[in-house]
């Protein structure tokens, strides 16, 4: 099996494995409760807190579980519409980012909120120039995706985050950093936004598990309300297996795979671009995505043929589920482009055998669909 997909899900390391193991089956106490058991899960719960932190380059105490990056973003999106509201109706996001963030924004929209969405240029990123020109006095939140997890576009957090709090001193900046984390490198505590979300299973850890950092200082409403737990902010209890490994995923990162696969990507875009008729998409910046498309052919098709020879990759983002990317027709690209468009994402885990077994397949794919 050749798996290519690592920008939907990657395989869980061997670190994270071995502590959510030992999570279910020896130090399975709850962290709230006060006995032996207990206390010596809530120590796991402050090193996986660590660790995670440590990753981000933030203040442990800033970083709060969740479900995944999901969950964060809508943490962070109605937390701060709640908290701004009375100030300011107005919020900024991009057309392109995960619907993670886009369906907040509608819902947001439904109670009269209104929300300005930037377009990409034809890399598929957003510019600076582009939030300038979109900020106002009553702007009170501002969210942009680090990474678009389709293209691989890599957006300028730090200066919009600064350009944010100068242009509209009132406003909040997140920034869903799912497919950034531990791909582009940053420092919380350096990169200006005071918000950002991240997932657990993007990176070798599993599923289920997320965090939101929340910069120093900045209070935010209860999303969750119960126990208390996560500092009053996101009660119930933490799911402390899934925690830990994300943890344990955090602490074995080793930052010499960035450059591992920023070369199978670009190998992957000079050894693609030799084959007729296949359109590369975007400019390529993040070291884990490569977004391409064989016009005149489905995406479905495409993939089955390389599902037949044991590669797997995806139709745009994994989310989206047989509908047309909203990315790519931002982007404002022909129908055909779109529709015969895959996204190819490695790991640490891949080698540049995989790439040239891909392009091998791709051509394989083209003479069979008659491409």
């Amino acid at each position: 099996m050749i798996y290519l997909d690592n920008s939907a899900t990657t395989k869980p390391c061997a670190a994270c494995v071995e502590t959510m193991t030992e999570l279910l089956t020896a130090d399975w106490g709850n962290p709230s409760s006060v006995h032996a058991l207990g206390i010596a899960a809530g120590r796991r719960l402050t090193q996986a807190r660590a660790q995670v932190a440590a990753a981000l380059g933030a203040e442990p105490n800033r970083v709060f579980f969740t479900s995944g990056g999901t969950e964060a973003d809508n943490w962070a999106i109605f937390s701060a519409a709640e908290r701004l509201g009375k100030r300011g109706r107005h919020i900024i996001t991009t057309a392109v980012e995960h619907h993670a963030v886009l369906h907040p924004m509608q819902k947001l929209e439904s109670r009269g909120f209104d929300v300005t969405y930037l377009q990409p240029d034809a890399s598929g990123a957003v510019t600076p120039d582009a939030l300038r020109a979109a900020l106002r006095p009553d702007t009170i939140l501002v969210s942009i995706m680090m990474v678009n997890n389709e293209t691989g576009a890599v957006m300028q957090i730090s200066d919009m985050a600064r350009l944010t709090h100068r242009v509209s001193p009132l406003a909040l900046f997140h920034t869903d950093a799912v497919q950034g984390f531990l791909k582009v490198p940053f420092k919380a505590k350096t990169l200006g936004a005071d918000m950002i979300s991240v997932s657990g299973h993007k990176i070798h850890a599993g599923k289920g598990v997320g965090a939101l950092y929340i910069r120093p200082n900045l209070t935010l409403p209860p999303y969750i309300l119960g126990g208390g737990q996560e500092s009053n902010l996101r009660s119930g209890t933490e799911n402390l297996p899934a925690v830990c490994g994300f943890g344990a995923a955090c602490a074995q990162f080793d930052p010499a795979s960035l450059s591992h696969m920023a070369g199978l990507r670009d190998l992957a875009r000079q050894e693609l671009s030799k084959i007729d008729g296949l359109v590369l998409i975007g400019s390529g910046e993040a070291p884990h995505i490569v977004s391409l498309s064989l016009p005149g052919l489905r995406s479905q098709g495409v993939i089955n043929c390389l599902q037949d020879r044991g590669i797997y990759v995806s139709a745009g983002s994994a989310c989206a589920k047989g509908h047309r990317s909203h990315v790519l027709e931002a982007m404002r690209l022909p129908p055909a482009v779109i529709d015969g468009s895959i996204r190819v994402s490695f790991s640490e885990e891949n080698t540049e055998q995989d790439v040239y077994a891909l392009c091998c397949a791709l051509r394989e794919a083209k003479r069979v669909l008659g491409g």
